[in-house]
């Protein structure tokens, strides 16, 4: 049995692996709405790079220099080019700090995990104009850190989190994740990209089959609707692997189940590592059902390289994964 974490496991300074991702770029392929010019694509015709469709020149409106001399003579009628916007990205990353993520036998909490994966999508997304805010999930309440832009908007995010009290276990509060979900996509009306970190376990959710959804996967795929969706799955390695320490008391830190398990029995050990990866399996498919990005981290490896793995990937396939229906444009 392990208490409630009483400081961060993890430094402000180490949060900053800037030297790291400074080579990666996380792929956007929503296209955008915003205010500020940026390096993303826009919804609607604007200042930008990417040509869109050519029109017919209006004498005194058009710029002279946007003539489409390759249609204008095809068509003996002068035409522009138009472009499309490019506007900047705002992000918003949802953090679970529910008394589950108060667990870590591996010299982190995944709570801090979490904080850390937000800090690397934070250095990822910023670009000009970009901008990067957050919300912190409680059982009782859901705080709101306003976006920002700059790398030092960042760091003062990123130490509200680590500063935000524990969440002791047992816990009440009128909040799960799949209301915070509804309230990120409900006030954040503007396109971009969303992060949601957590360890997507319900508190008296014993259910296994993976074609039955969890309670979040319905949010989960209205916000993926407008915005660009990336799950963060943080887990740790004795939820995965059971060890062989004897007789252990088992406890849920949000419900009141609690159990002894002979963990020397090694079949009894072989029942809880299926059930554990039936259920992380359930939480995979239904992600992918959602169709939203999805990363896993683990308190025993190394956050950075497995984010840098999943963008190097996503690059590959995310026009594929995010491709419209035939016949339906973006």
């Amino acid at each position: 049995m392990l208490g409630v974490p009483t400081r961060p496991t993890i430094p402000l300074k180490k949060l900053a692996p800037e030297a790291a991702l400074r080579r990666l770029e996380l792929t956007i392929v929503r296209r955008l709405e915003g205010f500020l010019q940026g390096d993303h694509l826009g919804l609607l015709p604007g200042p930008g790079t990417d040509a869109n469709d050519a029109r017919q020149y209006r004498p005194g409106e058009d710029d002279v220099r946007k003539i489409d001399w390759a249609v204008t003579a095809r068509t003996t009628t002068p035409y522009v080019r138009d472009t499309m916007a490019d506007r900047e990205l705002e992000v918003w990353a949802l953090l679970d700090v529910t008394p589950s993520m108060n667990w870590g036998t591996e010299g982190v909490t995944k709570r801090d995990l979490g904080i850390a994966a937000v800090a690397t999508i934070g250095f990822l997304s910023q670009k000009m104009g970009d901008r990067f805010g957050g919300y912190v999930m409680r059982p009782d309440t859901l705080r709101r850190l306003p976006a920002r832009s700059g790398r030092s908007a960042l760091y003062g995010l990123l130490r509200k989190m680590l500063d935000e009290p524990f969440v002791p276990d047992h816990a009440t509060g009128p909040l799960d994740l799949p209301a915070a979900i509804h309230q990120l996509a409900r006030t954040q009306r503007r396109r971009g990209l969303r992060v949601v970190v957590s360890d997507f376990l319900t508190p008296g959710d014993h259910e296994l089959d993976p074609n039955v959804e969890p309670p979040w996967e319905r949010s989960m795929r209205r916000l993926g609707v407008r915005n660009q969706v990336l799950a963060i799955e943080v887990v740790d390695t004795r939820e995965i692997e059971f060890p062989n320490v004897g007789e252990m008391l088992i406890r849920d830190p949000e419900t009141n189940f609690q159990r002894y398990i002979n963990t020397a029995d090694a079949n009894a050990r072989a029942r809880m590592d299926a059930a554990s990866a039936a259920q992380r399996e359930r939480i995979r498919i239904a992600l992918r059902r959602a169709g939203v990005g999805h990363i896993q981290l683990r308190t025993d490896r190394d956050w950075v390289q497995d984010i840098a793995r999943f963008v190097l990937a996503y690059r590959r396939v995310a026009s594929m994964l995010h491709a419209p229906p035939q016949g339906v444009a973006k």
